[in-house]
């Protein structure tokens, strides 16, 4: 029986997937683990280990890099919460253009007081805002998010510009047509009166959002963070608010730095905290790590290339490995070796990385294993 650490609380509707399995928050020498939120980079990686599944879009809190190292094999869900954080987007952008949170709290003061009527008249005009309908909307990164932001914002009647170098196939079909695209960042903080990000936490994003940046924005603009909060140098982002560069910024991720600040709207991370998408995530992210478990096939690694083949064959053999010179040659010929006759392969790389599938005609001996093991830049060898 296999063996699935959970380290969150993680939705039941991942009971069921992992029925036949060991599926605890105690289980000893893991062959996958399940989690959130949890740090894993102090945690130890036994060698058991083959799989580590996030129920979620982030993988900072997992040594990304370690595992790879080790062949282990690291999943995200990108897309299960989507609908969940476009709702807040949405929400956020009203907040954004409207005092609506201010002028709720300063409601409340009026408690006890005589004629609240005439002074919520009186007192109305200090919370006066803009409407989104006719602005124009930056969308920075067009992956599941992005993409239905932009399409609701559409039909909210903004404008709405995208930026996004890598935008994938998948994410271009569902994007609406009258989306503008651009391929230069500085247009979307030029002309936007809204922006949102919707982009992961890499060297290259890290403080996109940073003095020079902002000061290339419209006055006035309404900044949206709901992807990291490293993507924004939060002292250069309460320089620009105090100074009215930008009229307010809102973001999912407070600090320090950022608390207390006016016009700053400091979110406790909502944007994935519904039923609806952490049973989405959990699903997603449970029915990834099985198929891996039992099958091999790798969908939403963040680390590895996705593989995936239908089983028809006496055995399946998964290799992980370094992407280097003659190594795919080297394995199919101690395979050949044992007379062992190769019904289906597949072998893709993704960056030092790679990943074999084969499926065998006869069952592979340990022997044969233990060379396989034996090649310089092999990582893992498993038979299914």
């Amino acid at each position: 029986m296999m063996k699935i650490l959970k380290l969150n609380a993680i939705s039941p509707v991942a009971d069921e997937v992992f029925k036949g399995y060991e599926y605890s928050e105690s289980v000893p020498d893991p062959d996958g683990i399940m989690l959130r939120s949890f740090a894993m980079h102090e945690y130890p990686l036994g060698e058991s280990l083959l799989a580590v599944a996030r129920a979620g879009a982030g993988v900072n809190n997992i040594p990304v890099e370690k595992c790879t190292e080790q062949g282990i094999v690291v999943f995200n869900t990108p897309g299960a919460n989507a609908n969940a954080v476009k709702e807040l987007v949405l929400c956020e952008l009203f907040l954004g253009g409207r005092k609506i949170v201010d002028g709720a709290n300063w409601a409340q003061t009026l408690k006890g007081k005589e004629n609240i009527s005439k002074l919520v008249e009186k007192g109305k005009g200090q919370f006066v805002g803009q409407e989104i309908t006719g602005k124009k909307l930056g969308v920075i990164g067009l992956g599941a998010i992005g993409a239905m932001v932009a399409n609701a914002a559409l039909a909210l009647g903004m404008e709405v510009l995208g930026y996004d170098p890598f935008l994938s196939v998948k994410s271009a079909w569902m994007i609406d047509r009258r989306v503008e695209f651009t391929a230069d960042l500085s247009n979307v903080f030029r002309s936007c009166d809204f922006i949102t990000v919707h982009v992961p936490l890499t060297p290259d994003t890290r403080g996109m959002f940073n003095r020079k940046t902002i000061e290339t924005c419209k006055d006035g603009v309404v900044v949206i963070n709901n992807s990291r909060g490293e993507l924004v140098v939060s002292e250069d982002m309460v320089q620009a608010v105090e100074s009215g560069k930008v009229s307010r910024y809102i973001t999912d991720f407070p600090d320090e730095t950022l608390l207390g600040k006016e016009n700053i709207l400091c979110v406790p991370h909502l944007g994935a905290s519904t039923p609806e998408a952490e049973d989405n995530c959990a699903y997603m992210a449970a029915k990834q790590l099985t198929d891996y478990l039992e099958n091999g096939n790798i969908v939403n690694s963040v680390n590895y290339p996705a593989v995936s083949m239908p089983r028809n064959s006496a055995a399946r053999v998964c290799v992980h490995h370094k992407n280097i010179k003659e190594i795919l040659s080297k394995i199919l010929a101690v395979v050949s070796s044992q007379g062992i006759n190769v019904a289906n392969m597949q072998d893709q790389s993704k960056g030092e990385y790679a990943y074999l599938m084969l499926d065998l005609d006869d069952v592979p001996s340990d022997a044969c294993l233990s060379l396989i093991r034996g090649i310089a830049g092999v990582l893992r060898v498993r038979k299914i």
